[in-house]
């Protein structure tokens, strides 16, 4: 996933960023590159806030020509897509758990944004809620 930004100069210096699609993450940079690095990590902690607060997180929208946006890894692409499918079935982690025979501080690792999760168990998450993960090369 890649999330559009928007860079706004300041008059003191640096850049303000800002992302449509998650309006909570907002922060500022030095330069483009700084700010483009602080909007990361601000996104990161705005799509938290979703999955603390039990909230649909909403996806990119399409990034235009030129303009900047902010990749997220694969394995947290794939677990925002598992917490919005958990939320439109009404799975809450200790159900997925049991589905998955597997501990309740297991899911909490899977579902945690900054934890290394294993591609194959977030896989097999969708599996027990009747999806299928597919992953592509663009």
């Amino acid at each position: 996933m890649r999330y559009p930004a928007n860079l706004a100069p300041q008059k003191e210096g640096g850049y303000t960023v800002t992302f449509p699609d998650i309006p909570e993450a907002i922060t500022q940079g030095e330069d483009v590159e700084d700010a483009l690095q602080h909007g990361y990590d601000v996104l990161l902690s705005a799509i938290d806030y979703y999955f603390e607060e039990k909230l649909p997180v909403p996806l990119p929208s399409r990034i235009r020509r030129g303009k900047p946006s902010v990749a997220l890894p694969a394995s947290v692409s794939a677990k925002i897509l598992l917490h919005n499918e958990m939320l439109a079935k009404g799975v809450r982690r200790s159900e997925l758990a049991r589905r998955m025979h597997l501990p309740q501080p297991r899911i909490n690792r899977l579902l945690n944004l900054r934890h290394a999760s294993r591609m194959d168990t977030i896989e097999d998450a969708f599996r027990v809620l009747g999806k299928t993960l597919e992953v592509a090369a663009v």
